[in-house]
């Protein structure tokens, strides 16, 4: 008798084929039989002909300080994702010193949008090393499984203190910190990130500490990872690390190197193309470069207390580095600055995260009453009508209402003919969901059913098997996870069940919940009628629905070479 029997199912395998009707029984949190007619079960759900998929894979994630106060990372496991990768972009919190957790996390606060208030009050350090930071995670149970990256940044704050943001390392710090790769890979790490990319920093201004890194401390580490003979180099690159120079290095290791971030941008339409065929070009060599991109337009909410999609820029530095809001609001006043950003921001070239397109920056809320009629407006249209820059417009008006309105901006992705030619490569890695970081700008941990409802069921660029494929096996396969992604015997039960015909991510919503009532911005699902981890049902139609210390997930270390 099995465990639980899922009946009368379109089974998408996760393979890319196309689906067969039948059953599904699962014994001991394993796939134990795929078929017709199966026998008896202890829990029987009638599928009723809805689609049954493997669990999503997210790839990119950065749960790494969530998960320690929340084992189930709402709301991913809800929205889907019964696998989530940690550590992208090498924003780790372990390995990390007693002396270092505060600016660790204020390091955090700024690089991936999170609230300092809510990261003090919620983070368990309950670990220094990498491998106790496994521990504990093994320890206290997770929700959904989870893979982590060792993390560039954490390796050289730990090595180098607070001058892992100032200078060049060492020959000695590097030996020190790639022994620490070596120790997380030994423990189970999924592989190695980094960063390079401008748009990445931390208090006050200063780059993130992997972007000190110079090529002799790179190559150190990840020739370090790549001893072990398994794990994956992810990136999210900036100007310095280029695809030949990836490639040198994916041919050096012999390992898959993960390039984020793969946006199209309406003001340098070619970039994401020519990238694009620079890493085709690299795998048909027989190097193992992976793009990794979205599936969802990059939107971000902001105010001017906090406005991450500026602080790619050389100028924006002044208020970064601003000391309280009577600072800050003394930078945005100061012409000489405002000049310095016109003049950046006219040469900007699709290099920025947001690059003077103000038609597609938004005013959401007003704080005073009487500027209601301006909600819904584009910047555009509203400095124009009052004959302003548009950049002294917003700073004005942001001014005027003490930095509490809130904007949105449509900043990247949002050409969807182009984005389209971008997902239908079949080797591009559908990831870039940031769930756990930003969460006051917004919320994309829902792009897989994003994927197989918008793209897939509506605009037909991917037929849902295809869609399926590249959420589950085409991951499992790409970071090694043994035994998941897949709808075959022996694999662990990792399934979803949904509507193909509503299949979407619901609205955005603001949440009050995390740790010191700091906000977020959440959603729900739409059309997914169940989500199992290992074999326990976590969500139905309304949401999550497991016991709240259940914790069904493992914490994955043996990954395939």
């Amino acid at each position: 008798m099995f465990d639980l029997l899922i009946k009368d199912a379109e089974i998408f395998d996760g393979s890319g084929a196309q689906p067969v009707h039948g059953d599904v029984g699962v014994s001991g949190g394993k796939i134990a039989a795929v078929g017709g007619k199966l026998g008896a079960a202890k829990a029987t759900v009638k599928a009723e002909g809805l689609a049954l998929a493997p669990g999503i894979i997210d790839g990119h994630t950065h749960y790494d300080a969530q998960i320690t106060w929340d084992p189930f990372v709402d709301p991913s496991p809800a929205l889907g994702v019964t696998t989530a990768i940690l550590g992208n972009c090498g924003f780790t919190i372990a390995p990390c010193r007693p002396a270092d957790r505060d600016l660790t996390l204020r390091h955090l606060t700024h690089v991936e949008g999170m609230s300092l208030d809510a990261l003090r009050a919620g983070v368990r350090w309950e670990f220094e090393s990498f491998p106790q930071y496994l521990d504990m995670l093994t320890r206290l149970g997770v929700g959904p499984n989870v893979a982590c990256f060792s993390g560039h940044s954490s390796v050289r704050t730990w090595v180098m203190g607070e001058e892992a943001t100032q200078r060049v390392a060492t020959d000695e710090e590097v030996v020190k910190m790639a022994a620490l790769v070596r120790e997380a890979m030994a423990a189970g790490a999924v592989g190695f990130a980094s960063s390079t990319a401008e748009a990445h920093n931390g208090e006050g201004g200063l780059p993130m500490p992997s972007r000190l890194a110079d090529d002799r401390e790179l190559r150190a580490l990840v020739n370090a990872m790549g001893e072990s003979r398994a794990g994956v180099y992810m990136l999210t690159r900036g100007a310095k690390t280029s695809i030949p120079y990836l490639e040198e290095l994916a041919a050096e290791i012999k390992r898959p190197v993960v390039i984020a971030a793969l946006f199209h941008s309406n003001t340098n339409p070619t970039a994401a193309f020519t990238t694009l065929d620079q890493v085709n070009a690299a795998r048909g060599r027989g190097h193992q470069l992976v793009a990794q991109t979205s599936c969802c337009p990059l939107s971000m909410d902001f105010t001017f207390k906090s406005p991450y999609l500026f602080e790619s820029m050389k100028s924006w530095k002044a208020a970064m580095a601003a000391h309280g809001e009577a600072e800050l609001k003394a930078v945005y006043r100061d012409p000489a600055w405002r000049a310095a950003v016109k003049q950046e921001l006219a040469a900007a070239r699709g290099r920025l995260v947001f690059n003077g397109e103000w038609d597609k920056l938004f005013v959401v809320e007003v704080a005073k009453p009487e500027n209601q009629a301006m909600e819904g407006a584009t910047l555009a249209a509203l400095a124009k009508e009052a004959g302003k820059d548009p950049l002294d417009f917003i700073l004005d008006f942001a001014l005027s209402e003490n930095l509490d309105t809130a904007f949105v901006a449509q900043l990247l992705h949002n050409d969807e003919k182009a984005v389209a030619k971008i997902l239908a490569d079949p080797n591009t890695h559908i990831s870039l969901s940031d769930a756990g970081a930003h969460l006051t700008f917004f919320c994309d941990a829902g792009f897989g059913l994003h994927l197989m409802g918008h793209w897939s069921r509506d605009l037909g660029v991917l037929d849902l098997a295809q869609a399926v494929h590249r959420l589950t096996g085409q991951p499992a396969t790409l970071f090694g996870i043994r035994n998941r992604g897949l709808v075959r015997e022996g694999y662990a039960a990792d399934l979803m069940l949904f509507d193909p015909r509503t299949v979407a991510r619901g609205p955005k919503r603001r949440a009050h919940d995390l740790p010191s009532g700091a906000a977020r911005l959440t959603t729900s699902a739409v059309g997914l009628h169940g989500v199992w981890i290992n074999g326990t049902r976590v969500a139905d139609q309304k949401g999550f629905c497991v016991d709240p210390k259940a914790r069904p997930g493992e914490v994955l270390r043996n990954f395939m070479s």
